[in-house]
């Protein structure tokens, strides 16, 4: 891939406060037309980076690009190129929704005409048509983050930044703006997501970046960070601690975790079918009754969890 195919690049990005390394030298590309994940701790630098693209911050060194035009010498192209959905919703609470996107319609210099027709475009588009007209502040937590990501989309960019969109939206306004963001995804747009949601990054990214300490620690699509984990896991149910005792000594060392409270133990598998019936052969050789039992993949926050935790041991053990 070339780099005419980067619509975002980032090499030996470094940013700091004082003493504090927020950024130490992060690199990574993003593809037109696809979105890459940012996921991270908080603290991690995910936030100061999209602010550092999006030229609302300086950074101390390393080069950063969008769209072709360098971040730091070049703001203005940068800025007619991307839309940017920070954790907030950054909307007028005064203006109605309509105000709102018109008002920024003639920011971007469209004539009234186009900023009143686009606005009635993009209050279709996210659902907004029937609360048009009322004050932003009547909004709930949802239609504002979908009037704020409306505002982003005002001029089409072809990059949008969204930075944690979904944050403090119940579960259907955060469906709702997954089905926002597809839609943008399939029409071309490329996207820069930051997200503590890991089950968001593994429904919508293309590619995934984790960062830690400033540092990007494993990147790759959801399946080539969950390949990492190990492989599946059979957890097993039993009706008691004493029936739990006696199925973790019966299965000996194949057991890598149990819990005493929900009577189960854990068992990694590699040949599912294989394993499985060798437990089960194990257990039933034994007279031991099982009550339930589960595979369950590795999820991404498996892949989170142990690699920002190898990261924490790694810098304690440097002394950082």
């Amino acid at each position: 891939m070339t780099n005419n195919d980067h619509i975002i690049q980032v090499q030996n990005l470094t940013k700091s406060y004082g003493s504090n390394n927020v950024l130490n030298g992060i690199n990574f590309n993003v593809a037109r037309g696809t979105m890459l994940a940012l996921l991270g701790p908080n603290g991690a630098g995910k936030t100061t980076t999209v602010r550092i693209l999006s030229t609302l911050l300086s950074f101390d060194a390393g080069s950063v690009s969008v769209e072709g035009h360098d971040v730091g010498t070049e703001a203005d192209k940068v800025r007619a190129v991307i839309g940017l959905t920070g954790q907030s919703a950054a909307v007028d609470e005064l203006l109605t929704g309509r105000e709102n996107l018109v008002m920024m319609g003639r920011l971007y210099r469209l004539t009234k005409n186009s900023a009143t027709a686009r606005a009635q475009e993009l209050l279709e588009e996210f659902d907004l048509v029937k609360a048009a007209d009322r004050p932003a502040k009547t909004y709930s937590g949802g239609m504002r983050r979908r009037l704020d990501l409306a505002v982003s989309l005002i001029a089409t960019p072809p990059v949008i930044f969204l930075d944690e969109p979904t944050t403090g939206l119940d579960p259907r306004s955060r469906l709702a703006m997954w089905v926002i963001i597809k839609r943008l995804m399939a029409n071309g747009t490329t996207i820069l997501l930051t997200t503590q949601y890991l089950e968001e990054a593994d429904q919508l990214a293309d590619q995934i970046i984790v960062i830690d300490g400033g540092k990007v620690i494993a990147e790759g699509t959801a399946e080539e960070l969950k390949s990492k984990i190990g492989k599946d896991r059979l957890e097993l149910t039993f009706e008691s601690p004493e029936v739990l005792k006696a199925a973790t000594k019966a299965l000996g060392t194949d057991i890598i975790d149990t819990n005493p409270k929900a009577h189960s133990a854990t068992i990694v598998i590699n040949e599912t079918n294989v394993d499985i019936k060798k437990v089960l052969d194990i257990l039933s050789g034994e007279n031991i009754e099982l009550i339930s039992m589960a595979v369950h993949k590795p999820t991404l926050d498996d892949v989170f969890l142990s690699l920002t935790g190898k990261q924490k041991s790694t810098m304690k053990a440097e002394g950082k």
